[in-house]
C-alpha cells in the first residue's frame, strides 16, 4: 500500500468518564493500567464478566486534565449504550459520569507515512492533540496505523488537509487481518472469549501489575497455569467461506471462523488444529492459519506465518 488513507468510523463511537474519580473508578473495573492514560498515551483495555470472560474492548486516551478531565473510550457503536449501563452498575459513590460525548467521531489513518503526518512516532499508544481532538498509534501495533478523535464537523478537512485520500472499511480490514487484530465482538465471542485466547497479552491489553480488576483471577489462572487451548489467529482461505463458519480437520471441528474479507479471515482455533496433518477447512474453502510475528503461542510446534 502505497497511498495514505483515512476513513471516518460508523461503527465506532465515543464514551466519556469524567470527574475527579474517574481513572480510581476505571482502574478496578478494566484490564489495562488506566492511570498511564493521558493526552499523550492511549491503551487497548477490556471490561469483562467477573468470571473472566469478554464483554468489550476499547480504546483509551486521555482529554483534557484535573477535576474538569475526561478519559475517552473509543468503542464499538452498536454496543456502547450497553457499555455506559454496564460501567454506570459500578459507580455506586464515586464522583464520576458515564456518557456519550456529542460532535465527536473516530477516523481511522494508515498507508504510506500516515503517523508521520500526524506528527507521531511509530510507537504503539504514542498520542497528541490533533485539530482539535486527539491522534493516536493504534496501542496494539504500529503497523496498524492511527485513530483519531475529531469534531466531526471538521473532520474530512482536516483529514484532506494533511494528505489523506478518502478511504473505507475495507481496505481497513484487509489490513488488521493480514497483521491478526481484532475487531471487537466481530471477531470476539461475548461472555465466552478468554483474552489471552486473543491475544492482548501480546498486543498490550493487560497490566500485570496494576493490582485487582474484575476478571483478573481467571485471566492470571490462564496465564500462569498455560491453559490456552484455542487461539484467534489470522487466515488465509482458498474459497469463501462465511464469518461462523465451523473449521475442521478430518471432519472434526476444531475452530470457527470470525471476521472474512477477500479472502483473509481471522479464526478461532483449538491450537492443536496449527499441528493437523491435513488441510483445514471450512465449508468448501481451503483455510492455511497463520502466526503473526507479535504472537507468542504455547504450542512449540506452531511455526511463524
Amino acid at each position: 500500500m502505497t497511498e495514505r488513507l483515512a476513513f471516518q468510523s460508523d461503527s465506532r463511537s465515543l464514551l466519556s468518564v469524567a470527574g475527579p474519580d474517574r481513572v480510581a473508578f476505571l482502574q478496578g473495573l478494566v484490564s489495562n493500567d488506566v492511570a498511564r492514560a493521558s493526552e499523550s498515551r492511549a491503551l487497548w483495555s477490556a471490561f469483562l464478566t467477573p468470571q473472566g470472560k469478554y464483554l468489550h474492548d476499547f480504546f483509551l486516551v486521555g482529554h483534557g486534565a484535573g477535576d474538569n478531565g475526561e478519559l475517552l473510550l473509543d468503542v464499538e457503536a452498536g454496543r456502547a449504550a450497553d457499555l455506559a449501563k454496564r460501567l454506570k452498575i459500578y459507580r455506586l459513590r464515586s464522583k464520576v459520569e458515564v456518557g456519550a460525548p456529542d460532535g465527536w467521531t473516530v477516523a481511522l489513518a494508515f498507508g504510506a507515512d500516515a503517523l508521520a503526518a500526524l506528527e507521531l512516532p511509530a510507537t504503539p499508544g504514542a498520542a497528541r492533540p490533533w485539530q482539535g481532538g486527539v491522534a493516536y498509534v493504534d496501542p496494539r501495533l504500529a503497523a496498524a496505523g492511527a485513530r483519531l478523535i475529531l469534531p466531526r464537523a471538521t473532520a474530512e478537512a482536516s483529514l484532506a488537509e494533511a494528505g489523506f485520500a478518502a478511504s473505507g472499511p475495507d481496505e481497513w480490514d484487509r489490513r488488521r487481518l493480514a497483521l491478526g487484530l481484532p475487531d471487537g465482538s466481530r471477531d470476539l465471542e461475548v461472555e465466552k472469549t478468554v483474552l489471552l485466547e486473543a491475544g492482548f497479552d501480546e498486543l498490550g491489553g493487560i497490566d500485570w501489575q496494576k493490582g485487582c480488576w474484575m476478571g483478573q483471577e481467571l485471566t492470571a489462572r490462564t496465564k500462569y497455569r498455560g491453559l490456552v487451548k484455542r487461539r484467534l489467529l489470522p487466515v488465509t482461505l482458498s474459497g469463501s467461506a462465511e464469518p461462523g463458519t465451523p473449521v475442521t480437520a478430518d471432519g472434526r471441528e476444531v475452530g470457527s471462523l470470525r471476521s472474512v474479507a477477500d479472502g483473509r479471515g481471522l479464526a478461532l482455533l483449538r491450537l492443536e488444529a496449527l499441528d493437523a496433518p491435513g488441510p483445514l477447512s471450512a465449508g468448501a474453502a481451503t483455510v492455511e492459519p497463520q502466526v503473526p510475528a507479535w504472537a507468542r503461542l504455547q504450542s512449540a510446534a506452531a511455526k511463524g506465518a
